[in-house]
């Protein structure tokens, strides 16, 4: 994509409006916009972010077994009243009237509509174990919404579920949710680490947050330095294993909000390996049981003739909120530092001298190759002072910048910056090339 020709309406100063980094990087450079109070539109810049993260989501649900649907925005009032939380929820539910006067709501979670959907299909103990999930925007109207996409009313969210037989098969399906919400947050460059939570109104008596370290965090987190040094991607995980043993090893070291920190037993860590930080919830998961099956009559026939009520799980990432969370995460003091797995674009091509005969001609070919690459490439084709387009690439954040100037390009050489690190290597095209193409999926 030519610079020239890409919408992204960057802005040169903080807007008065934002409180946190993410919030003002995301409007600087373009990416979002007000639509109205915690409601946002995307734009090209953001949206292939929120598009990078919400394949990276799908994926690993996808490996571990889940089964993707989508479930509708709009829900209908009776079925929250046979589940009991219609009247319960409070003011956070956007609740509508159509035409015919049938009370709606626009959904801010969707356990009822999915055990709706469950008990219409399944019969028999054959139909179960199950994991089903969608990926869709959701709608609670926060009193106070504010940090931008981190606490927005309309969000794009996954939100799995699980129908098993009994507590044991309903703990098999949680470990593996566990494990994948591990393995989709380490893809993405973020270090998450579980802890013990409240169930809240979803309910049920067994859950965990997961929570990335970001000195904005919105809460106190207490944990073990340990978890900061592990390596998810490099375990070998079988989904059709026992997982209970690897998820023990990430929950038995210290880690707790606020809300469930222990001072004594913290304390009586090594000082070495207490860490004190903000965190960020990027992730929950829980278990509770026939809380929704029970009412709403999801049930199978056992083997030997009974009628039982399945046990759920419910386990939830707030797509849209990683976007902020990331940045949150991985920024410096000109901009935003996207993992590579996440950036809208892998590079930031910069001519420094449009129209020359000699930069030009080298900065088009060299876009056209990493184009036939399968290169994401951002090309700064505009004739505007060098400083702004550095500042504009710092800014957003690509992981990687190859800049051609007229000195560079009368010896074939062109500047490689590796975002991240600021290490700045004179190399020549071709080998920038290679680097790039090398790098291709990481």
């Amino acid at each position: 994509m030519r610079s020239s020709q890409f919408f992204m309406p960057t802005l040169r100063e903080n807007p008065s409006e934002a409180q946190i980094v993410s919030h003002r990087l995301m409007l600087r450079a373009g990416m979002v916009r007000q639509a109205s109070s915690g409601i946002y539109s995307w734009l090209p810049l953001g949206f292939k972010v929120l598009k990078k993260i919400e394949q990276i989501v799908r994926e690993e649900q996808d490996r571990a077994g889940c089964q993707e649907l989508l479930m509708p925005t709009i829900q209908s009032a009776d079925l929250w009243r046979e589940s009991g939380r219609y009247d319960d929820y409070g003011k956070e539910m956007l609740r509508i009237t159509d035409r015919h006067d049938r009370e709606m709501l626009y959904g801010p979670t969707n356990e009822e509509l999915i055990t709706e959907i469950f008990r219409n299909s399944a019969k028999s103990y054959r139909d179960v174990p199950k994991m089903l999930y969608h990926i869709q925007w959701k709608f609670r109207d926060e009193v106070r919404p504010r940090f931008g996409v981190m606490r927005g009313r309309e969000f794009l969210m996954k939100d799995a579920y699980s129908f098993d037989l009994d507590a044991a098969g309903a703990r098999r399906a949680y470990n593996k949710m566990f494990v994948s919400y591990l393995r989709t947050f380490a893809r993405m460059g973020l270090q998450a680490i579980p802890m013990a939570a409240d169930t809240g109104p979803i309910g049920g008596d067994l859950s965990h947050e997961f929570i990335i370290l970001a000195d904005t965090g919105e809460s106190a987190v207490f944990c073990d330095r340990s978890f900061i040094e592990r390596d998810v991607l490099s375990l070998d995980i079988d989904y059709d294993s026992d997982l209970e043993p690897l998820v023990k090893q990430w929950t038995t070291d210290y880690a707790a909000t606020d809300e469930k920190h222990d001072a004594a037993r913290f304390g009586a860590l090594p000082k070495d390996r207490q860490v004190e930080a903000r965190g960020i919830e990027v992730g929950h998961i829980f278990y509770f049981g026939t809380k929704y099956s029970e009412p709403l009559k999801a049930q199978v026939q056992t083997q030997d003739g009974q009628t039982i009520s399945v046990h759920m799980g419910s386990y939830g990432i707030g797509v849209s909120r990683l976007v902020g969370a990331i940045i949150e995460a991985s920024h410096d003091d000109k901009g935003i530092v996207w993992p590579e797995s996440v950036a809208p674009f892998k590079v930031g091509l910069v001519n420094l001298k449009a129209g020359d005969a000699a930069t030009t001609p080298m900065a088009d070919d060299l876009y056209a190759r990493l184009t036939r690459a399968g290169v994401e490439v951002l090309y700064d084709d505009r004739d505007v002072r060098a400083g702004e387009k550095f500042a504009q690439m710092d800014l957003i954040g690509l992981p990687y910048q190859v800049v051609i100037g007229p000195r560079g390009a009368a010896k074939g050489e062109v500047e490689f910056k590796t975002r991240k690190t600021g290490a700045v290597e004179e190399i020549s095209a071709e080998a920038a090339l290679n680097k790039l193409a090398s790098r291709q999926g990481a």
